[in-house]
């Protein structure tokens, strides 16, 4: 693995970071997890597609998480789904830090957080009840001058945030959590995303 995307690289840049969290309100909390894993002598991200038969974004890409229970911690709620969604079973210590909450059309506010899983990948396994596929995308395809896309939408005042990966068009929310990931955690910037919007199709 290169050395310039070693655990040590991640974690400094990840330090350098001062996530911004977003009030609670009224809106329902949640958390994403966003897992690195060893993968072709470099690092890649955990990406699933939901199975068609779910009531909520079927067949749509998406990060391991969901709904926080009470009392819950964002990174506590992360672990857990990663746990219920893809049979990895990660310790606390994985943690390495949090990027900064999203508030989605829904009436969520989600917090991502960033895990180190390295090779510990063997038992990875998807619930059928909710995950289709499991699937790699590398740091080198997350970096990309051409990954992430800006467009304008009849349907929004705001920029609406894609990221164009082999494996399709991936849009927000899930798009703004792998490009805030790709900035700052491989590019070592202070970017930010909550000003982005979501596709009409995903505002459920």
């Amino acid at each position: 693995m290169p050395d310039a995307l070693t655990r040590l690289h991640i974690a400094s840049n990840v330090s350098q970071f001062s996530p911004v969290r977003q009030p609670l309100a009224d809106l329902r909390p949640a958390a994403v997890a966003l897992i690195v894993v060893e993968y072709n002598d470099e690092c890649a991200l955990l990406l699933t597609r939901r199975t068609s038969s779910l009531r909520a974004h079927s067949g749509q890409w998406a990060l391991p998480g969901g709904r926080m229970d009470e009392g819950e911690t964002a990174s506590e709620a992360a672990l857990r789904e990663v746990r219920e969604e893809i049979n990895l079973t990660l310790q606390p210590e994985s943690v390495m830090g949090t990027l900064d909450d999203y508030i989605t059309r829904s009436g969520y506010r989600i917090t991502p957080v960033i895990l180190w899983a390295g090779a510990n990948t063997s038992t990875l396994e998807p619930n059928p009840d909710e995950v289709a596929s499991i699937h790699r995308i590398s740091f080198t395809e997350l970096a990309r001058a051409d990954a992430p896309q800006f467009d304008m939408s009849p349907d929004s005042d705001q920029e609406i945030l894609s990221m164009k990966l082999s494996v399709d068009q991936i849009y927000a929310p899930t798009a703004a959590f792998l490009y805030q990931f790709r900035e700052v955690v491989i590019q070592g910037r202070s970017t930010r995303v909550l000003h982005y919007d979501q596709p009409r199709f995903a505002w459920r």
